[in-house]
C-alpha cells in the first residue's frame, strides 16, 4: 500500500461529527481478533472475522463478509466494501491486500487477491486467488478475473473471463475513485445520527 500523501484530506469529516460505529459481529479465530482503524464504518450484520487488519476511513455495508480465518486479510485506508461483498482466502496459500482509496461494489467476491490504490472493482465481480489488479484500474461489473491475472494500472478489464478493454486517464480514475470513498464514507455518517437528514441542513 502507498505511504504517499491523502488527496483527499480536503474530503475528510471532522471526527467530532462523526463516531466510530461498531456495530458489526466481529469473530476472533486461531488467535486472531479482527483490527479495525479509525472512523470506520460497519454495518450492524456485516461480518469481520479473524486475521484482518483494516486503515481509517473505511466503511464496510449490510450483508458483507470479511474472513481471514485461513489466512491474511489487509485493507488501506478510506476503503468501502459495499453490500454483499465476500472477501476470503486459501488455506497458506493467498492472501488479500487491498490498497488506499479501493471501492468494492456490491455484492463482489475478492478471494486471495491484490488490489492497489484507486482501483475500482464494479458490482458483481470476481477477482480470483493470485489475480493483480493495478493501481487506478478498472474492473466492470460482472467480471470474473481468473487466478494469476495481471491487471495493470490504469487499465479497464471486463467480461467472463475478465479481458483488456482500454486504457484509463490517471487522474479521471483517481479523481472518480477519492469522489466515491468520500461519498461513502459521508453515506457511513448519516448512520450515527439516524433521526437527522443532513442533505436538508
Amino acid at each position: 500500500m502507498s505511504d504517499r500523501s491523502d488527496p483527499s484530506d480536503q474530503f475528510k469529516i471532522p471526527h467530532s461529527k462523526f463516531k466510530i460505529t461498531l456495530m458489526a459481529l466481529i469473530v476472533p479465530v486461531r488467535g486472531f481478533t479482527p483490527q479495525i482503524g479509525e472512523n470506520c464504518f460497519l454495518a450492524e450484520n456485516a461480518t469481520i472475522v479473524g486475521d484482518v487488519v483494516m486503515g481509517n476511513d473505511c466503511s464496510v455495508w449490510f450483508n458483507t463478509v470479511i474472513r481471514g480465518d485461513v489466512n491474511s486479510i489487509r485493507i488501506g485506508n478510506c476503503v468501502n466494501i459495499q453490500d454483499g461483498s465476500v472477501l476470503h482466502t486459501l488455506y497458506q496459500k493467498s492472501t488479500i491486500e487491498i490498497g488506499n482509496h479501493v471501492s468494492i461494489g456490491h455484492n463482489v467476491v475478492i478471494h486471495g487477491a491484490k488490489i492497489h490504490d484507486y482501483a475500482l472493482i464494479g458490482m458483481g465481480a470476481v477477482v480470483m486467488d493470485d489475480a493483480e489488479v493495478g493501481e487506478g484500474a478498472l474492473v466492470a461489473a460482472g467480471s470474473v478475473v481468473l487466478s494469476r491475472t495481471k491487471i495493470g494500472p490504469n487499465e479497464l478489464w471486463g467480461g467472463a473471463p475478465a479481458k483488456f478493454i482500454k486504457m484509463v486517464e490517471p487522474e479521471k480514475a483517481r479523481e472518480m475513485n477519492i469522489k466515491i470513498a468520500h461519498n461513502y464514507l459521508m453515506y457511513s455518517s448519516w448512520y450515527s445520527t439516524p433521526d437527522i437528514d443532513p442533505t436538508k441542513q
